[in-house]
């Protein structure tokens, strides 16, 4: 199965994500979504499971939970933004949620992918605005037979 992984859209929905995501199974977005209306755009791709970061508002807190733990093709995945960690590392994260065989994570704007005991932790960046003099960035988890590979995709 193919997995679109989304963070820190911040309100901005680039073109080229429906291009990469075209054909995904499901999409994991780990926060700071910004605006509803991109759960709504990504929803037309594939299911979403989505959760809230610190910049959400009101409006999107109610509809889309902190934390979100969902089985996919025989594993757990985590999604969470991060952020009650400060800067969210895959070491904090493994001792902050132990369990899930996947953590999706975003707030750092950073892309990150780490395996820590067999447990797979990955952040896609940011989707938005560039930040840290890094490009726009989203990702594909793909899990095939219980293994897993994950591929960061520069937009």
């Amino acid at each position: 199965m193919r997995i679109g992984v989304i963070s820190d859209t911040h309100g901005t929905l680039r073109n080229e994500v429906f291009e990469h995501f075209e054909g995904v199974g499901h999409i994991l977005h780990a926060g700071d979504i910004g605006d509803p209306d991109i759960l709504v755009a990504l929803a037309t791709i594939a299911p979403v499971t989505a959760v809230c970061g610190n910049s959400d508002g009101v409006e999107l807190q109610r509809i889309v939970p902190e934390t979100a733990t969902i089985e996919i093709a025989d594993r757990t995945i985590l999604v969470v933004h991060g952020h009650r960690l400060g800067s969210p590392t895959p070491a904090g994260l493994d001792l902050a949620h132990p369990g899930p065989d996947t953590i999706v994570f975003g707030h750092t704007h950073k892309p990150a992918f780490a395996r820590i005991g067999g447990r797979l932790f990955l952040n896609p960046g940011s989707a938005g605005a560039p930040r840290f003099g890094m490009k726009p960035s989203i990702g594909i988890l793909t899990i095939e037979n219980r293994h897993d590979n994950f591929r960061l995709i520069t937009l």
